[in-house]
C-alpha cells in the first residue's frame, strides 16, 4: 500500500482547525506533521481544507453506499430492522456488505424477530461481527426482558441501543400533541411518552450497571433525565438527528410526509432544548437516521405514510450549521460525528491520532449547495430538508488510506 501524505490541511484534532499534515502508512495514521517521508509516498494537497476523521453514522436503516460516500461517511452502524439482524449468519453477511470502501458494523437485534419477548443469540451474534445490540424501531415493553437484555449485553461488553417511546401512549399516533396536530386533525401522542420510556430504562441501568445509548432523545424532559443520570455517573449516552435540531412540528404543515419521522418532530420549545443539549454536552452523538423511503411509502395520506428520512447526504452540512451558529466547535462536531460513535462501537477510528485507521475526509466547510430530493445519491430522496440551502461538503475520502472518492 502506497504511503499517503496529506499536506496544507487544517487538521481537526482539537477544538479549532490548525494548519498541519498527516502521514498514513499501511492503512493507519503513522504520524502527524511528519518531518520525514517513506520512499514512494503519495502527496495530496488539501489546499487549506479541513482534514477530519471519516464520519461514523450510528444507527442507519439501509446500506446506501452512494449516499454515504457523498456525505463523508466511511463507516455505518446498521440497525437490526434492516433485514431482521437476529441471527449470526445475517449479522456476518451484513458486516461484509460494503467492504472494502465502506465498513458496515451490524447492530444485532436484542430479541428474536425484534418482538421484544425472547432474547436473541446475542453472544453468537457478537462473534459474527455485531458491535452493539438494539431494541430496533420500538422499545421493549416487558421490563423483565429488558433487564435480562441489559445484564447479558453488559457481560459481553456490548452497549444496548434503545428506542425511547412508551407504546401505550404512542399507539396509533403519527405526530406530537400540539397546535399543528390539532389543526391537521392527526392522531397525536404527548411528548412525555419519551421521558416515561427513558425513566424506566434509566432505573434498569442503575440496577444493572449496563451501558446504554438512547438513539434519539428529542424532548426537554427526556434530556433533563439524561443530564441527571450522567451527573450520577451512570453509563448513559444519547443521540439525535439534525431534523430534531433544525425542524419543529410546524414542518408537517400541508401534510408533508417527508417530515413524518420516528420519533415525530417536536415543539419549538423542545427543539431549542435539543440545541442547548448539543451545546452543553448532554447529547453525545449526531447521526443521520438514514432511512430512505420510496414513493410507495411516502406518497400516501400522512397517517398512512411510513416514518423515516434520507439523512446521510445532509448530515455533515447540517452539522456545520451548528458550528456556524456557535453551538459547537469544529472539534466538538467531529466528536459527535466520529469519535464517540467509534468508542461506542469499539473501533480504531474516529480521531486523527497515530495508530488509528486512516479513515479520512477533506471538508470544504464553506462551499454552498442546495438540498434537492430529486438529485440525491440515496436510492430514495425523502428528506424534510428538500430545497434548503446549505454550506459545506466532503470533497475527498480515504478508507484505510485508500482513496475512495
Amino acid at each position: 500500500m502506497t504511503p499517503l501524505h496529506i499536506v496544507n490541511a487544517q487538521l481537526i484534532d482539537g477544538d479549532t482547525p490548525r494548519p498541519g499534515s498527516l502521514l498514513a502508512v499501511d492503512g493507519r495514521i503513522a504520524e502527524i506533521d511528519p518531518t520525514e517521508l517513506p520512499e514512494g509516498s503519495e502527496t495530496v494537497d488539501a489546499k487549506g481544507q479541513w482534514l477530519a476523521p471519516g464520519i461514523i453514522d450510528l444507527g442507519v436503516f439501509a446500506t446506501d453506499k452512494p449516499a454515504f460516500h457523498f456525505g463523508g461517511i466511511t463507516r455505518a452502524a446498521l440497525m437490526p430492522d434492516a433485514g431482521r439482524l437476529d441471527d449470526p449468519g445475517l449479522v456476518e453477511r451484513a458486516a461484509k456488505g460494503g467492504k472494502p470502501d465502506l465498513w458496515v458494523h451490524p447492530v444485532a437485534a436484542a430479541t428474536k424477530g425484534l418482538a421484544g419477548k425472547e432474547l436473541a443469540e446475542i453472544g453468537m451474534m457478537k462473534g459474527a461481527g455485531a458491535r452493539a445490540i438494539a431494541t430496533g424501531r420500538a422499545r421493549i415493553a416487558d421490563s423483565g426482558v429488558m433487564r435480562r437484555i441489559l445484564s447479558y449485553a453488559a457481560s459481553l461488553g456490548l452497549v444496548t441501543i434503545i428506542h425511547a417511546e412508551d407504546e401505550g401512549l404512542t399507539a396509533g399516533a403519527v405526530t406530537t400533541d400540539g397546535e399543528m396536530a390539532t389543526r391537521l386533525g392527526l392522531a397525536s401522542a404527548p411528548a412525555i411518552a419519551e421521558a416515561i420510556a427513558i425513566a424506566r430504562d434509566l432505573m434498569l441501568v442503575e440496577e444493572t450497571g449496563a451501558p446504554v445509548h438512547f438513539r434519539q432523545v428529542t424532548t426537554a424532559r427526556g434530556l433533563d433525565l439524561i443530564r441527571t443520570a450522567k451527573a450520577k455517573g451512570l453509563p448513559v449516552l444519547c443521540g439525535i438527528t439534525p431534523a430534531h435540531l433544525f425542524l419543529s412540528d410546524t414542518a408537517i404543515g400541508d401534510f408533508r410526509t417527508f417530515a413524518r419521522l420516528s420519533p415525530p418532530l417536536r415543539s419549538e420549545d423542545d427543539r431549542h432544548a435539543c440545541l442547548a443539549a448539543i451545546k452543553d454536552g448532554t447529547i453525545d452523538i449526531l447521526s443521520s437516521g438514514h432511512d430512505p423511503r420510496g414513493p410507495e411509502d411516502k406518497r400516501l395520506p400522512f397517517a398512512e405514510a411510513q416514518p423515516g428520512m434520507a439523512g446521510a447526504e445532509t448530515l455533515l452540512a447540517l452539522g456545520l450549521n451548528l458550528v456556524r451558529d456557535g453551538h459547537v466547535s469544529p472539534g466538538r462536531l467531529f466528536e459527535l460525528l466520529a469519535r464517540t460513535p467509534a468508542c461506542l462501537l469499539g473501533v480504531d477510528a474516529g480521531r486523527l491520532t497515530v495508530g488509528m485507521e486512516a479513515d479520512l475526509i477533506l471538508v470544504d466547510a464553506d462551499t454552498p449547495w442546495q438540498v434537492d430530493a430529486k438529485k440525491m445519491a440515496a436510492w430514495a430522496g425523502n428528506t424534510p430538508f428538500d430545497g434548503m440551502p446549505v454550506q459545506g461538503r466532503a470533497t475527498a475520502m480515504w478508507k484505510g488510506g485508500q482513496r475512495i472518492r
